[in-house]
């Protein structure tokens, strides 16, 4: 896993400064989700089988201070607090948008060599 403070060093490359926004297991994940609309914790934890929710609130808090997420808590009892994505966060599921095509041009491209073994 890389260190936060890539995300943070203006020596280096503008990739690395991005993909250590995004690094770690779920947050690719989690805004993916986020693009659909704002999300409840708890409706992230559903979606994402496996994700605790010590890491997801590790997570989102990262996602926040990184300015990708906004988290918008409303005083109703039971308190209820939403998550979405700022135009911040937008900007960044746009740039990712070709990466995932070509990860998934990636996975076509494994599938005929696993079929053949």
């Amino acid at each position: 896993m890389m260190p936060r403070s890539r995300a943070q060093d203006p020596t280096v490359c503008g990739v690395v400064a991005a993909f250590a926004v995004i690094d770690g297991k779920w947050k690719t994940s989690l805004l993916w989700l986020l693009e659909a609309g704002p999300q409840r914790p708890g409706a992230l934890r559903r979606q994402l089988p496996g994700l605790t929710e010590k890491v997801l609130t590790q997570a989102l808090r990262e996602m926040e201070e990184d300015g990708i997420i906004h988290r918008e808590t409303y005083d109703v009892l039971p308190l209820r607090t939403e998550y979405s994505l700022t135009p911040f966060g937008q900007d960044l599921a746009t740039a990712l948008a070709p990466v995932a095509d070509w990860g998934y041009r990636r996975l076509d491209r494994l599938v005929p060599a696993e079929s053949v073994s």
